[in-house]
């Protein structure tokens, strides 16, 4: 009888990582990905589907996820779902949470079992986490600093690692888009995805358009072309001058991480610049951020932040609502904008703002990723009323 309960028993899993948070707590796990430990803040992620375009957005530099579905890697990973444009370094993601255990991939497109695809990419991970009450805590308490921490031979300081997680300094004033952007300029023509043939080519463009990388996604660069555009990708620290230099017919301000304001010390005077140009400006995310900074507005730091594919935000131009896909930490704070910027969009799970538009000139921006990848894409229209812009602005 004893030996029949010893067979049926589950053995207890070994520790091999641990994530120590700033206020002293200690979780531990077991240990996937790459060995060693890192130091970030803390956020949650809602989407259901996706999990490889969320480890490669570099809007993630500087956090460490965490994946609220529990199964995660069951479908693997291969190299067509990689967001982050710049391949010669990481995205900039610190490390991952997940609930339960990876599996074998189980889908067409799988090439690599995400355990050896983390590891490959230098990413740290925890599982057999309980990310139900973690997500609460951040919920209650705010994003923690924390360091994630995996060593198969789970031989951990805990009072050094939560020590380091403390002392961190946080994401707030880090101008991160440094670390993610590209390192010269480049041509992109690569367009949307499709079942039958895959990924497209630009051949027959209508307009030119510059998109300054403060952590570009592929699938952005894709939408682009896809509206007929040829792109110009440039880094986040090229000045007006050499952009209006290339004749665009519009500009593009890309997603990206860390603090707005941070960033903003060298974009937003260059964006105020490409503004007095007339030229039509488009904004996502970061540069969402930073085009309101250039406009008179400010940011401020968020309590949880928005990360996930499952966001409703109502457009106030078309009285519609959509589901969104967000990633950001930073808002831009609708009580300092100017009279001549009219907020557009509002998200409906918190009232924080989502959009605007310079009164009078084809300027405009989101807060959340049309582009999708993961998400939904009820937000694809952005690109054509940016192409609408551009249209009338060479009339």
């Amino acid at each position: 009888m004893q030996n029949a309960k010893k067979a049926m028993g589950w053995p207890a899993p070994r520790r091999t990582a641990v994530l120590a948070l700033g206020d002293g707590t200690l979780i531990e796990g077991t240990g996937i990905g790459a060995t060693g430990q890192s130091v970030g803040e803390v956020c949650f992620n809602t989407a259901m589907t996706g999990y490889q375009e969320i480890l490669t957005d570099p809007s993630y530099a500087g956090q460490i996820i965490t994946f609220t579905f529990p199964h995660i890697g069951n479908v693997g990973a291969n190299p067509d779902d990689i967001e982050t444009t710049n391949l010669a370094a990481t995205s900039g993601v610190r490390g991952c949470i997940l609930r339960a255990s990876i599996t074998d991939p189980s889908n067409y497109r799988a090439l690599q079992h995400l355990d050896d695809w983390l590891a490959a990419r230098g990413i740290v991970g925890i599982c057999g986490v309980d990310t139900r009450a973690l997500t609460a805590l951040i919920r209650e308490k705010g994003m923690p600093n924390a360091v994630i921490a995996h060593d198969e031979t789970g031989a951990f300081d805990p009072d050094a690692l939560k020590q380091e997680a403390s002392a961190w300094h946080g994401i707030e004033g880090l101008d991160l888009a440094r670390e993610v952007t590209c390192g010269q300029s480049y041509e992109w023509d690569e367009t949307l995805w499709t079942l039958d043939a895959g990924y497209g080519r630009q051949d027959n463009p209508q307009f030119h358009v510059v998109a300054i990388d403060y952590g570009l996604k592929r699938n952005i660069l894709r939408c682009l072309a896809s509206a007929r555009c040829r792109v110009t990708v440039v880094p986040a620290q090229t000045n007006a001058d050499d952009i209006l230099a290339r004749k665009p017919d519009g500009i593009f301000l890309s997603n990206g991480p860390g603090d707005p304001a941070a960033t903003g010390e060298y974009a937003v005077p260059e964006i105020k610049k490409l503004v007095a140009s007339g030229l039509p400006v488009f904004g996502i995310c970061l540069g969402h951020q930073i085009l309101a900074l250039a406009l008179g507005a400010t940011t401020k730091k968020m309590h949880q932040g928005h990360h996930g594919a499952n966001h409703p935000v109502k457009d106030f131009t078309t009285g519609k609502v959509e589901i969104t896909s967000m990633n950001h930490g930073f808002t831009v704070d609708r009580d300092t904008l100017p009279k001549a910027v009219e907020e557009t969009h509002v998200s409906l799970f918190d009232g924080s703002n989502c959009g605007l538009r310079l009164t009078g000139k084809p300027v405009f921006s989101v807060q959340y990723h049309p582009e999708a990848s993961p998400g939904p894409q009820d937000s694809h229209y952005l690109f054509e009323r940016f192409m609408d812009f551009i249209r009338d602005a060479k009339k």
